[in-house]
């Protein structure tokens, strides 16, 4: 997959595990966000390639770990991001809107 392919099935799947932020996360541009949206996927993949192969539940147990980890590092940047850049009421809510 190539790495924007990635980054963006990051985004959707986090948008999808972490709803309360859904609007951030489809909205968020930062390097760092993006990256960490692309490690997600990295790890959510990897960790169902360890799960279906059965090899080790050891390892699924750290994909999974991994994961959350990630998953809380994306809740902090985006509420970061979002408290460094509140919007003005008059502002729109999304890029070029």
């Amino acid at each position: 997959m190539a790495r924007s392919n990635r980054r963006e099935a990051g985004r959707r799947r986090l948008a999808m595990r972490l709803p309360h932020m859904r609007k951030l996360i489809m909205e968020a541009r930062d390097p760092w966000q993006l990256e960490l949206f692309e490690a997600y996927q990295m790890a959510v993949e990897a960790r169902d390639s360890v799960r279906r192969r059965r090899f080790n539940p050891n390892l699924v147990l750290e994909y999974d770990e991994t994961c959350l980890v990630i998953e809380r590092h994306v809740i902090c940047a985006i509420e970061e991001a979002s408290y460094a850049h509140p919007l003005k009421s008059d502002e729109p809510s999304y890029p070029g809107g």
